[in-house]
């Protein structure tokens, strides 16, 4: 986990509960709130000013200048600090906190994005090294070999050193953060609801784990539900921190493919793991490439190559985590794995192929699952990880 205080400061300081409150006024949106804390410097300014100089803001017209008038001299603000101080409370409990546009600790990737969040809950850390961070998404119902791939790309971008950006939804997320802790590396996830409601539920436990090792980020208030118009506008912000996104697996018309569209609008370099010419449903990556919008990527050593001159630094410095040492293997355990490619195999063709007993071939293998080499899957089939 990162020490925040031995990284970062503050290019200015603003007080998040004057955010809050300044957030509540009806026409101020994220980039007209942006706009008038980057014109005045402090957001406590703004409740006093007169229509003369708020007129003077990018994007402030006559009539939401009188609106904020009229807003800070009736009763609005009554409410809005009653808002702010119940989200700030809500917040505290979970011990997370606001992390500002104007706070160095803010992702560098996400400032230079067209409309980046004026504030994000946080519950975890943001580190300097989510600027070399790569995003993982795709489907929710993935493929034996979409789990697989995103497994392998995780582990080895943890072992790199790069942080692994995703959403915590099911399927290729899920399974992006899980390879990811448990190469031990670190992941962020960016939700679409407010950071005190996980979902999918069955993730709380997993969410707790990123925050330890990462953070949970959303620009979402505290309380909001997962409401399936949140996550493209979440997804913005998965491809706004990364340095470059690999989508997985999904379909022409999956929330992945929205999450490509940000990153190229973004400028943001995209790779796409191909699909098989026969999976129809899971054919967006295929038309990715095919409309060039998105790289080939069959290996992590594709995304690397390409984006090489801007890891030198991660790489050089993090040499011992380019490769794990393979863990001792038995004759029989190196002839079962010698046995496997990347597809899945039912245990008795393994066994045949290894010229060993199907009782001695499980006996091996489960050594080998404890080991992390390998994985049974329903019907007992096994595939290497």
């Amino acid at each position: 986990m990162c020490d925040l205080r031995s990284h970062y400061g503050l290019i200015m300081s603003i007080d998040v509960r004057s955010i809050l409150i300044l957030s509540r006024v009806p026409g101020i949106g994220p980039n007209r709130l942006r706009f008038l804390i980057n014109h005045f410097q402090d957001p406590r300014l703004v409740f006093e000013a007169p229509p003369k100089q708020l007129v003077a803001v990018e994007g402030i017209e006559r009539r939401t200048a009188l609106s904020i008038v009229s807003f800070f001299r009736g009763t609005g603000p009554n409410e809005a600090r009653r808002f702010a101080d119940d989200q700030l409370s809500r917040l505290n409990r979970l011990n997370g906190r606001i992390v500002t546009f104007w706070d160095r600790e803010y992702p560098s990737n996400l400032r230079r994005i067209y409309d980046p969040p004026p504030f994000v809950f946080v519950r975890g850390a943001f580190c300097e090294s989510d600027a070399t961070s790569i995003a993982l998404v795709g489907t929710r119902s993935p493929s034996l070999y979409g789990t697989q791939m995103t497994e392998r790309f995780s582990t080895e971008l943890a072992r790199l050193g790069l942080p692994v950006i995703s959403g915590l939804a099911r399927g290729i997320d899920t399974t992006a953060h899980t390879a990811t802790l448990k190469a031990r590396g670190r992941t962020v996830a960016v939700i679409g609801s407010g950071v005190d409601i996980i979902y999918p539920p069955e993730n709380r436990q997993l969410a707790e784990r990123i925050i330890g090792e990462g953070a949970v980020v959303s620009e979402y208030l505290m309380g909001t539900k997962p409401d399936a118009g949140n996550f493209p506008r979440r997804n913005r912000i998965i491809s706004g921190i990364a340095l470059a996104t690999v989508i997985v697996e999904t379909g022409v018309d999956g929330g992945a493919m929205i999450t490509a569209t940000t990153a190229l609008d973004q400028n943001r370099e995209i790779f796409a793991i191909p699909s098989a010419v026969n999976e129809k449903r899971k054919s967006g990556t295929n038309q990715l490439i095919k409309e060039g919008r998105a790289m080939l990527a069959e290996s992590v050593e594709d995304v690397i190559a390409e984006l090489a001159p801007k890891l030198k630094a991660v790489l050089a410095d993090h040499p011992s985590m380019r490769t794990d040492p393979p863990p001792d293997l038995t004759l029989f355990e190196r002839q079962l794995l010698d046995a496997m490619s990347d597809d899945s195999i039912h245990i008795d063709t393994l066994a045949d192929r290894a010229g060993v007993s199907t009782a001695d071939a499980l006996v091996h293998l489960l050594s080998l699952e404890f080991k992390g080499m390998i994985r049974q899957t329903p019907g007992k089939m096994f595939v290497r990880v």
